[in-house]
């Protein structure tokens, strides 16, 4: 375009909020895988845990060992509701995160079909111009052979 899109300062802007906004989404999924990790880490050693003391337990166990177990596991379940919790709020983060980034990058598509129609007006415009142009090339010469006929 010649003259440069006259929206250009708001398409910038609007990118850049776009991408703030996706950073913002990518942070929150990040977050959430983190978190999904951290569960799955503290259930697969719960279960773990589990399946070791009830394999020591088949041959006996002293009855302190039973109360150390049944805290042990009472903490891991406390850890594993607070993980569930922090996993929870990393949910409500991507869901908020999300229609904002939507709505981000809906303004910049619109921003950029303006920019589109307008690169596609200019050109237009270009080439009615050129043609006007060669028109005027054209009738000029036509002019110029005219009066050289006629002064011979």
């Amino acid at each position: 375009m010649a003259h440069g899109f006259p929206l250009q300062l708001l398409l910038d802007r609007a990118q850049e909020d776009l991408d703030s906004a996706a950073k913002q989404l990518g942070t929150a999924q990040r977050d959430r895988t983190a978190a999904t990790e951290q569960l799955d880490a503290l259930l697969r050693y719960r279960d773990e845990y589990h399946a070791r003391f009830a394999q020591s337990a088949q041959h006996g166990m002293p009855a302190g060992n039973w109360r150390n177990f049944q805290a042990f596991i009472d903490t891991l379940d406390a850890a594993i509701a607070q993980q569930r919790n922090v996993l929870a709020a990393a949910e409500v983060r991507i869901d908020e995160a999300r229609p904002n980034w939507q709505q981000k990058k809906r303004t910049v598509g619109s921003y950029e079909i303006l920019q589109a129609r307008g690169v596609a007006q200019e050109a237009r415009l270009d080439a009615r111009r050129e043609q006007r142009d060669a028109d005027e090339h054209a009738a000029k010469i036509l002019r110029m052979r005219a009066d050289a006929a006629r002064s011979s």
